[in-house]
């Protein structure tokens, strides 16, 4: 093999791991701190019992082609309506994942010579979105709506005329916080403007039945929202609910959604149950909180940290390298926590993230925090 070929690539790998930065593969083990299964949906007996049902009566696993093709399953349509529904939107559209429907609704909705105001800590197939698209896009402080807001002054002195769009996540998945949504929302009005909410971590958990954080503003003509179907509802995909026009347009205009393979139509009947389940069990909501209560509880007593008020609680600790060592020392020790480090986090700001599920129990909960502390003893 001529290894000059593959130089660059090899250099690159070695500058990572110089960094403490090189990504590896890892089996699944531990106790769960890290997965988005925050009900424990993914192994139920309801989800499990759903999808076999679905392989009895003939549902195929694979789609066969693009839902303008022939991939178009009745359980596809099926979950759409009942998404819209639990959601209150007009329509919904099934995609193959969150990442693929972020990308997707930002290249294809936003125009040219619009403005798209982008949260600096949106997930990363938000950024890949705005810069794969047509439209002008800025940066905004996180959860700032005051430098949104200067954002789109400053852009309209400057001449833009076009329509301006808002892209944020409800619940961010690095630091456990919430978007100030009924402040977005009302600038966003002021300003005749798109919001485009990503509820990837508040799907299931948060606002009424676990309709989201933006359950409220759901049905209005300017909001379009993401809902993930692999995390608190224990599938894979991810539904993007909003206004019908807008839906139909990515039908004929998203190219992500006109030139994929659908989804597998298992994977539909497996949300569709999680959206149920969502109302038929909502003490899976209530235990969860109650898990989250007791880790930021003890995580404020023993170690200082400031609880983030919801599932995903980050513990930063700074250093690349320490960050990794504590990590690897708790996975040693039985529970599966992740190190987080630039560029998926701001440099100077590794971090644990402790990650809420009910895949554990408060007993766990404590083992963990004991562990964290005796571990930071050392590291």
């Amino acid at each position: 093999m001529n290894e000059a070929i593959l130089a660059r690539y090899d250099a690159s790998l070695r500058g990572l791991a110089r960094k403490d930065r090189l990504r590896t593969l890892a089996p699944r083990a531990g106790l769960d701190f890290s997965s988005n299964d925050y009900l424990g949906l993914a192994a139920s007996k309801r989800l499990g019992e759903a999808v076999a049902a679905a392989i009895a009566r003939g549902t195929p696993v694979g789609a066969t082609g693009s839902r303008l093709l022939r991939g178009n399953a009745p359980e596809h349509e099926q979950l759409e309506a009942d998404a819209a529904a639990f959601f209150g939107a007009d329509r919904a559209l099934f995609f193959g994942s969150g990442y693929i429907a972020n990308f997707a609704l930002l290249t294809a909705l936003p125009q040219k010579g619009d403005l798209l105001v982008l949260d600096e800590l949106a997930h990363a197939s938000m950024h890949e979105g705005a810069q794969a698209g047509r439209a002008e896009f800025k940066l905004a402080a996180h959860n700032d709506v005051d430098a949104v807001e200067d954002a789109i002054t400053r852009w309209r002195a400057e001449g833009g005329t076009g329509r301006v769009w808002i892209a944020i996540e409800s619940l961010y998945s690095m630091d456990g916080d919430r978007a100030p949504m009924e402040s977005l929302v009302a600038m966003a009005d002021r300003h005749q403007a798109f919001i485009v909410v990503d509820e990837a971590h508040a799907t299931g958990i948060w606002g009424p039945d676990g309709r989201g954080l933006a359950a409220a503003c759901q049905g209005r003509d300017n909001i379009v929202t993401l809902h993930s179907c692999g995390k608190a509802l224990g599938a894979s995909g991810a539904l993007v609910t909003g206004p019908r026009t807008l839906c139909d347009y990515l039908v004929n205009r998203c190219r992500p959604f006109i030139y994929a393979t659908a989804p597998s139509p298992l994977m539909a009947v497996a949300a569709r149950e999680a959206l149920t389940i969502l109302s038929d069990e909502p003490m899976r909501r209530a235990q969860l909180q109650e898990r989250v209560a007791c880790a930021g509880r003890q995580l404020a007593e023993r170690c200082g940290v400031v609880p983030s008020g919801s599932q995903i609680q980050p513990f930063v600790i700074g250093d690349v390298g320490r960050t990794m060592a504590v990590a690897a020392a708790l996975q040693a020790r039985g529970f599966d926590i992740r190190g987080i480090r630039p560029p998926t986090v701001p440099e100077g700001t590794s971090r644990l993230r402790i990650s809420l599920t009910l895949n554990v129990d408060e007993t766990d909960i404590s083992a963990m925090v004991e562990a964290l502390v005796e571990v930071l003893a050392t590291a």
